[in-house]
């Protein structure tokens, strides 16, 4: 479905890529990596907000450059890492920004409403987002999101940090409800991801962006562990939750291998 080959991407004078990758319909794919290896770069040329300077990105065998933004919008959502918003607009006409690209209609209401179902926001509808705190923005953009792909198929979803903001008692509900629609739609979910065990819990495959500016592509799981402790330089320790969940946590490096301030 999506798919970029020897791409370079030059900001200022840092150089970006090459990045080859191929990403399939229904595919949830994390994007991992130290503080300032590019995952937010590389999911922007995933999204064509940054032309590539060589090497070429094709969605469905087409060019990216080469979609409309209108149609584009119909098969593409992106959620960034800024949520910020100029304007105190309510939270309802955030979530319809989603179907602008749509016959406006009763059909588009009830889509808004269903998409503010899905992720718990329903009661903030009349609310403008300035009044919001940054784990309920969050949420209300997440459900932009859904309420733009909610009725199209193979698509794909471009996150940074989806929910970074959000308190841990909704993380779970919210990752849940995007993995059941993108299923259902068989919508591609590409994100950067930080927290290693969301990573693994919900996510298919694992981009791993490292410092040198390589990439690798490993499939999630308990195969993935040594790859991991490579692109993070640590030990992890590895066990299964009461839910049958796999959980990696980092050890502690020793003191001697710790750098000595004092």
């Amino acid at each position: 479905m999506l798919t970029i080959h020897d791409v370079v991407t030059f900001l200022g004078q840092r150089r970006f890529g090459p990045y080859t990758l191929r990403i399939r319909s229904a595919e949830t794919i994390a994007i991992l990596g130290p503080n300032g290896v590019g995952k937010s770069t590389l999911l922007n040329i995933l999204s064509g907000n940054y032309q590539p300077s060589s090497g070429h990105i094709l969605f469905n065998d087409r060019p990216l450059s080469s979609w409309s933004t209108d149609i584009l919008s119909k098969n593409r959502a992106v959620l960034s890492q800024s949520q910020n918003i100029a304007f105190a607009l309510a939270a309802e006409l955030v979530i319809g920004l989603g179907r602008l690209s749509r016959p406006q209609g009763a059909v588009n209401d009830q889509i808004v409403a269903r998409a503010a179902s899905m992720l718990d926001v329903s009661h903030l509808l009349e609310r403008t987002v300035d009044t919001l705190s940054g784990g309920e923005l969050a949420r209300v953009q997440l459900a932009r999101v859904f309420a733009q792909l909610w009725d199209v198929q193979d698509g794909f979803i471009l996150m940074d940090e989806p929910i970074a903001a959000v308190d841990p008692g909704l993380q779970d509900l919210i990752l849940e409800n995007l993995m059941r629609f993108a299923r259902i739609r068989r919508h591609a979910v590409i994100a950067v991801v930080h927290d290693l065990n969301h990573a693994l819990r919900y996510f298919s495959r694992l981009i791993l962006l490292h410092a040198d500016g390589s990439l690798e592509c490993v499939e999630s799981g308990l195969k993935a562990k040594h790859a991991l402790e490579r692109l993070y330089g640590v030990r992890l320790s590895c066990l299964h939750d009461e839910q049958g969940d796999l959980v990696m946590l980092p050890l502690r490096k020793n003191a001697t291998d710790m750098p000595q301030f004092f």
